[in-house]
């Protein structure tokens, strides 16, 4: 499984947009500051926005596009699922 994730520094903050085919690695990464510079540098480790992908290239293709988006749909996209900003890191098994 594939999925494309954001990750919020709070509530209407920075977003970061990534692809991984192991979230809960790659969310402990970012946490131990191993992951991107920029969730580094901006605090950016609530995990707001997941979707799943059976292929790579699908995922792949999913993340570029939406990081082609304007702040506002992506921020309706995070809303539309969870519309409190809650950190989905605890529901990862």
């Amino acid at each position: 499984m594939y999925y494309v994730y954001f990750l919020a520094s709070r509530r209407y903050g920075t977003i970061y947009i990534g692809v991984t085919n192991n979230l809960g690695k790659r969310l402990a990464e970012h946490r131990a500051g191993k992951g991107s510079k920029f969730v580094r540098q901006y605090g950016v480790l609530r995990l707001v926005y997941v979707e799943s992908f059976e292929r790579p290239d699908e995922a792949i293709a999913r993340e570029k596009q939406l990081k082609k988006w304007n702040r506002d749909w992506k921020i309706r996209l995070i809303e539309t699922d969870n519309p409190e900003w809650r950190d989905l890191s605890e529901l990862i098994v």
